[in-house]
């Protein structure tokens, strides 16, 4: 019993090393992306001439079917990643934000 009520020593001789912090190489930021999401809306085309907003839009995602929808057409509801609907007003500008669907 005498044995169990004395104190432990710890040796001094232990360190606990110190922690360091590690930066990941700055190349693994090309690996994962620049950690932006890619762009589904674009409300500053509101106004704009249909193929003026088309135009911007496939500069800003290469591949994109944009598709010009009537006042008063209806659509699909399915969802389409490479799809963006051009919703334009009878002159031809468009009326809604554009986005992807």
């Amino acid at each position: 019993m005498a044995e169990e009520n004395q104190p432990t020593e710890v040796p001094q001789e232990q360190v606990v090393p110190e922690a360091t912090t590690v930066f990941p190489p700055r190349s693994l930021d090309r690996s994962f992306g620049s950690g932006t999401a890619p762009k589904t809306t674009w409300p500053e085309l509101v106004g704009l001439a249909a193929e003026e907003a088309e135009k911007k839009i496939k500069e800003e995602m290469p591949g994109a079917r944009v598709q010009v929808i009537l006042p008063n057409c209806f659509v699909t509801m399915d969802f389409n990643q490479r799809r963006v609907r051009l919703h334009v007003d009878s002159v031809g500008k468009v009326a809604q934000t554009p986005r992807i669907g």
